[in-house]
């Protein structure tokens, strides 16, 4: 450290402090301006010599460099700036910010290069028109709790990307409440869809330190169904938002509720100095604690009421409300303490018109959604807790309501009419996926071109952390013993990687085993007896146990890790894990309770299963109580074979999402491949976890296609977005059928996009309707396949074989328009379209392709003589189809119609007009029909004609909307997904 350092550290400090909530400015006046109070050292570092030098030395965790990172990610995540034309997160913005800064190219390169720009995604916002009221100008001085809280995320090593990042997606909830000082009241609602255990806690965290900020008073969390959730909620914003001085109120040290939680002991809670309200801010008061729920209040409601400064003045007067306390409640979904709360403010002196109020409600499709409503009852009650929900945003006019959710289906298939309810009329919220995130995409290899032939442990998700579970009977139990083996095995790889991989003693608080077999007490009875007999009979301080160990070690772990895991944290062979086996175990199971049963409230409150109070190494059974809201930490195998009757279910069963630190490699999900579901159908868990995970990436995705204004006028609002949800397994709807009602979706602008239809008819006469029509395409294509030729995702040019053929617009439209379906509503929005664009004289010609097998024998033969390629396809025991083409036809396509930015103007063997689009063609042997087909003659009854196409990139709806809607009469209960009856 030179002389300089210390005086230029203060300097840039000064200036950075003194740009810091503005906009940056002319960087060397700011450092002469600063430079005179500081010392004369710190004058001769007032120029921008200095500073590029200092920069060219500089390395990315320097001091320095640290400061500027920090401001150069602010304003490069700044929304709206009034100082930018420019988008957030792009080169053009920090181009800005360099010109402003009056810095010359070599010193932006230099910074550049330390302080890269985070280009990552933003939040997916759709909403109504809102008025703009959560400015900078407007907070100016005022904010308190979200400054704390952003510090503290900073001495938690947040990436600074990550907070700036937290910061936009909460200006986009808060900014689209209502203005808490306004004279007229306003109850904005809205949903924030995240990911299943992704830190949605951290987001409400930030909306309510923000909303306080501005003048809410009173804030009511709605915690989840059991207590451990209330009260993980409670300790959550105790320890990040509330702060030390707000809990304590005057109390001794050891008077709190947290007097025997270690992280109060260690100095975690956040700490203020004294009570906001002796630092010229306002206090948090809690009307709930970490171990009582809210309560009829002993001293009558005092606590409830609000102090008001001006008594003549109502309490959202700025000059009352910015100098009164906030109320924070975290409160259990549960009908008893919903009552009271109601019965309370019913009974509170201050004006409840007067009161502006944040409810958060955290998993809000659960509990919260009114499930009564049905064909049957379309007058029936509402359900207790969803009736409660309403009694509060009934009574209390200026609630803003905010739901948290992974699942929002049920949330945004609610009666928008309805305004006693909780659909979000005002704003759906998507955030990004964070990064380091395990999730359902990374147990699976969605959209890949890389055959089963080709897979290996470095490029399938599949390969690296999923095995199969297929079982005799109950009492096969070798799938679970080789589990429990890995859970083991895994322990002592840990504990290696503390001892020698340099992560240091205690780095792995936590290390659990998931078996989620059935939600019935009676049958986790049953299966702790089996897994205790497993656990006890393992031998492993034997040889037998260290047999399997090794077998496991290198037929798997060595392979998988070889690949994911950095080397130093990779044991070189068995012998080098063996010494931590025996520890491992002892950490498991040395109280001889290996096992952690969590059924119900008694296990969690007696703090046996309490990851904030102690470390666990233990295998968890459970059921519902480990499906919603339960953060199994230290999860790193998950032996699953639960079933679930609709998409939110499932996807909320998988607590093997999550963040994975150092140990993402060693995560295995072992799932259920043939079990028993309803109606007794097989159904293979991880072709339905398949299922719902592209049924979520399709939502994000079109939530994200349809977020951009166009001429400042929202594409869809949130009343539009139920038929955006997809439904990819039928046997899996995306929420109960009672909630799928009020919009229909009419046409979909499928430009440039991929097209593969699956609700083919299973019927024989519809079936020989659809193969004839077919054949007469099929017929008029060339004699002799061509090749067809593409760039792969690797940048290598591939082929496959095909017929080539072609149709005109018209002639494509009257083929679609005359097949028959079997869920004709699924195809009907695509249909509009192609007739919009056909109409509209957008699409010329569509280039037909038949994909051929190079050396089968899977051919039919036609009534012409012809030879086609059939192809195997399951509808995956169900009435719809799963995957139909092939990734590397889908890749071809896309790029003959130039929808692949990537493709870099290359495509397959010939050029085609801005008007031509690709239609693929696959006849399909389902397999009862396959022994028959294989004589090359078929039944045309028995062949299912499926096909995809891409319409050209420039065939736009001359309507010029994404998507067009109709509205359904909600006391119709009409039902968004359409099926037709299958008959026998």
């Amino acid at each position: 450290m030179t002389e300089l350092d210390g005086p230029r550290l203060e300097l840039h400090s000064a200036v950075l402090a003194d740009m810091a909530g503005s906009r940056p400015k002319r960087l060397v006046r700011a450092m002469e301006y600063q430079a005179e109070d500081i010392s004369v050292v710190a004058q001769s570092c007032a120029n921008e010599s200095d500073f590029r030098h200092a920069l060219l030395l500089s390395a990315s965790d320097d001091r320095l460099v640290d400061m500027w990172r920090k401001h150069l990610t602010r304003w490069d995540f700044a929304e709206n700036a009034l100082w930018s034309t420019t988008s957030p997160r792009t080169d053009e913005r920090r181009a800005e910010i360099y010109r402003i800064l009056g810095l010359e190219d070599g010193t932006a390169k230099l910074l550049e290069a330390v302080v890269p720009i985070a280009k990552v995604a933003p939040a997916v916002v759709i909403s109504e028109k809102f008025v703009p009221w959560y400015t900078p100008a407007s907070q100016q001085g005022r904010p308190w709790y979200w400054p704390s809280y952003r510090k503290l995320l900073e001495q938690k090593k947040w990436p600074e990307e990550a907070i700036a990042g937290l910061d936009a997606a909460t200006d986009s909830v808060v900014e689209r409440l209502a203005d808490p000082t306004r004279a007229d009241s306003y109850q904005s609602k809205g949903l924030v869809v995240g990911y299943v255990q992704s830190g949605k806690t951290a987001n409400f965290t930030g909306v309510i330190a923000k909303a306080v900020d501005a003048g809410y008073r009173l804030v009511i969390v709605l915690g989840g169904t059991l207590n451990l959730l209330r009260a993980q909620t409670q300790r959550r914003l105790d320890m990040e938002l509330v702060g030390r001085e707000n809990i304590l109120r005057g109390a001794g040290e050891f008077e709190s509720d947290y007097a025997d939680d270690p992280a109060w002991s260690q100095g975690k809670f956040v700490e203020f100095g004294a009570l906001p309200s002796t630092l010229s801010a306002f206090d948090i008061v809690r009307m709930t604690t970490r171990y009582d729920d809210y309560k009829s209040l002993l001293q009558g409601i005092v606590a409830l009421e609000f102090e008001k400064r001006e008594p003549a003045l109502p309490l959202y007067d700025p000059r009352n409300l910015h100098r009164a306390s906030a109320r924070l409640m975290v409160v259990k979904k549960n009908k008893a303490v919903l009552t009271k709360l109601v019965k309370d403010l019913r009974k509170i002196k201050t004006p409840l018109a007067e009161i502006p109020v944040l409810i958060i409600d955290d998993e809000s499709d659960e509990a919260s959604v009114n499930t009564s409503r049905s064909k049957s009852r379309p007058d029936a009650d509402r359900t207790a807790i969803n009736q409660k929900i309403a009694d509060l945003l009934t009574m209390l006019p200026r609630a803003q309501y905010v739901g948290y959710t992974a699942t929002p289906y049920a949330n945004v298939f609610i009666d928008p009419s309805d305004t006693a309810d909780i659909f979000p009329k005002d704003f759906i919220v998507s955030l990004p996926r964070p990064e380091g995130y395990m999730g359902a995409s990374d147990f699976h290899d969605l959209y890949t071109e890389i055959t089963d032939k080709e897979k290996n442990y470095a490029n399938s998700n599949e390969k690296a952390h999923v095995r199969d579970v297929t079982v005799e009977d109950e009492d096969d139990t070798e799938a679970l013993l080789q589990a429990i083996d890995m859970f083991v095995l895994t322990a002592a790889v840990k504990l290696f990687r503390e001892d020698r991989g340099g992560l240091g003693d205690g780095h792995f608080d936590h290390h659990t085993m998931l078996i989620h077999e059935s939600s019935w007490v009676e049958d986790h009875r049953d299966l702790r007896g089996r897994v205790t007999k497993l656990w006890f009979n393992a031998g492993y301080a034997g040889s037998s146990g260290h047999a399997r160990l090794r077998s496991l070690f290198d037929d798997d772990i060595a392979r998988v890790s070889g690949t994911r895991a950095p080397k130093h944290l990779l044991p070189d062979s068995y012998e080098e894990v063996m010494p931590y086996v025996g520890p491992a175990v002892f950490r498991i199971g040395g109280d001889q309770k290996p096992i952690i049963v969590v059924n119900g409230d008694k296990e969690l409150e007696t703090g046996e299963a309490d990851f904030d109070r102690r470390s666990i190494w233990k295998i968890l059974i459970g059921g519902q109580k480990l499906s919603r809201g339960f953060t199994v930490e230290g999860l790193t195998i998950s032996y699953f074979r639960r079933r679930a009757s609709n998409m939110s279910a499932l996807m909320q069963m998988g607590r093997w999402f999550g963040f994975r630190p150092e140990y993402r490699d060693l995560v295995r999900l072992y799932i259920g491949r043939s079990e028993v579901g309803a109606a007794k159908q097989d159904i293979d868990l991880y072709h339905a976890f398949e299922a719902i995970c592209r049924d979520e990436e399709d939502f994000r995705q079109e939530l994200t296609q349809f977020a951009a204004l166009v001429d400042g006028e929202p594409q869809i609002t949130p009343a539009q977005v139920p038929p955006l949800v997809s439904q990819h397994l039928p046997l899996l709807k995306p929420t109960s059928p009672n909630k799928m009602y009020n919009a229909r979706l009419v046409e979909i602008d499928s430009a440039g996009q991929w097209v593969e239809p699956t609700a083919y008819p299973s019927v024989v006469p519809d079936l020989r309707h659809n193969t004839r029509l077919w054949l007469n395409v099929l017929d008029s294509t060339s004699p002799d396949a061509v090749d067809v030729t593409f760039v792969s995702d690797k940048s290598a040019e591939r082929s496959f074989s095909a017929f080539h053929g072609s149709l005109n617009g018209l002639e494509f439209l009257e083929l679609v328009r005359s097949l028959k379906w079997l869920a004709p509503g699924q195809f009907q929005p695509y249909l509009e379209y192609l007739r919009q664009v056909t109409d509209a004289a957008l699409v010329d010609r569509w280039t037909v392709l038949a994909p051929q097998h190079r050396g089968t024998g899977q051919n039919l033969r036609s009534g012409s003589g012809r030879r086609y390629s059939w192809f195997a396809r399951t509808r995956r025991r169900s009435p719809l189809f799963g995957a139909i083409a092939d990734p590397k036809h889908r890749l071809a396509a896309l790029q003959i119609v130039h929808s692949l930015s990537d493709s870099g103007g290359r495509h397959s063997d010939r050029s085609v007009d801005p008007q031509t689009g690709v239609v693929l063609i696959y006849p399909m042997i389902e397999s009862g029909h396959r022994v028959e087909a294989e004589s090359g003659v078929v039944d045309p009854g028995h062949v299912v004609m499926g096909f995809a196409f891409v319409a050209p990139t420039a065939a736009h709806s001359p309507s010029g909307r994404k998507v067009r809607f109709t509205t359904i009469d909600s006391s119709k209960d009409a039902a968004i997904i359409d099926t037709a009856p299958v008959d026998a």
